[in-house]
């Protein structure tokens, strides 16, 4: 039997995890290719037109695996990673979305619920579905889910070491890259590492000596520590999670800007942006926000990180000349 897993959305912070489940319960994992222009195209083509650019992609990959002739498409139902915190109603609504766009596709889908107290999915019960589904005993789905936590963990643990996740996800040598300045980079996994919708945004970085921080690389008990200064925290986790990082790059001697990419269309980055342009101005780091969607160029994105690190620079160079006396 083959499981399909499309690229796109949380393949890039828990792909690790759902390769090793369900190999170890004796499936073959078909990826979705990478995204590219006609993956993009068919996505915008048949998704709903007012959602954001990550599910007009998401919805590409699909029909990519569709072609692919798996057996099924996983597509679970990310509800909440921390008590009282739940996800974007666009994730928890996902694969009912899907089923609506394409008739005939129910029966391809599987999926469940995901309902944790933390970003660590491996709770037998959210999986229980799989037992009469997929035809698996309690037995081996346990075994399944211990052996997917620790590949998992050991993910999450090289990540948080500095290693970038396409590093990880794409190398038996992952590499970790530094430069003549530090750039703590705010933004959700999807929009970060997938390469075709960034404009490869991370390589554009490495050409100009510039080192990258982003949220998945932080202790969680530091992003914690962050949130517990706000008297309420914002309805969505993974929105949290950036707001917590940027709050920790605001306050971090190492990092010598702050880059919000975001997805136009997003609701939560919208709730977010305010937050991080208002206070970068009170910590006094520099702070841009790079909007992306489907017809977001290179020359853009370029240009802009650009002249953003070069002022960088020099406010660096004038600092370090300034306390040796020269300048």
């Amino acid at each position: 039997m083959k499981i399909g897993i499309p690229k796109a959305l949380m393949y890039y912070f828990y792909y690790p995890f759902w390769k090793t489940l369900f190999e170890s319960l004796g499936f073959e994992v078909v990826t979705s290719d990478d995204t590219s222009k006609s993956i993009l195209d068919i996505g915008v083509k048949e998704a709903v037109a007012e959602i954001c650019v990550p599910m007009k992609v998401y919805t590409g990959h699909v029909l990519n695996l569709l072609d692919k002739s798996v057996d099924y498409i996983y597509i679970p139902r990310f509800v909440s990673l921390r008590k009282g915190i739940f996800m974007c109603p666009k994730f928890m609504g996902l694969p009912d979305m899907i089923k609506g766009l394409f008739d005939g596709i129910e029966n391809k889908i599987l999926t469940h619920n995901i309902v944790s107290k933390s970003t660590d999915i491996s709770e037998f019960h959210n999986y229980t579905v799989f037992i009469d589904k997929l035809g698996v005993s309690r037995k081996d789905l346990k075994n399944a889910l211990k052996k997917a936590r620790d590949k998992w963990l050991e993910f999450r643990t090289l990540n948080r070491q500095g290693y970038d996740i396409n590093e990880l996800l794409t190398s038996d040598e992952p590499k970790k890259y530094d430069g003549d300045i530090t750039i703590g980079l705010i933004g959700y996994v999807y929009n970060v590492y997938d390469r075709f919708v960034n404009m490869d945004l991370l390589n554009v970085f490495r050409k100009l000596n510039i080192k990258v921080v982003t949220f998945d690389m932080m202790e969680e008990k530091i992003i914690q520590r962050q949130l517990k200064k706000f008297k309420k925290n914002m309805f969505w986790e993974f929105s949290n999670m950036l707001l917590g990082t940027a709050y920790e790059f605001m306050e971090r001697d190492d990092i010598d800007g702050i880059i919000h990419i975001t997805a136009f269309g997003c609701g939560p980055d919208s709730i977010l942006e305010p937050f991080l342009t208002i206070d970068s101005e009170k910590y006094k780091k520099p702070f841009m926000t790079l909007r992306i969607d489907e017809q977001t160029g290179e020359s853009h994105v370029i240009t802009r990180v650009e002249a953003f690190t070069d002022l960088i620079r020099i406010k660096k160079y004038k600092a370090e000349k300034s306390v040796e006396g020269v300048i």
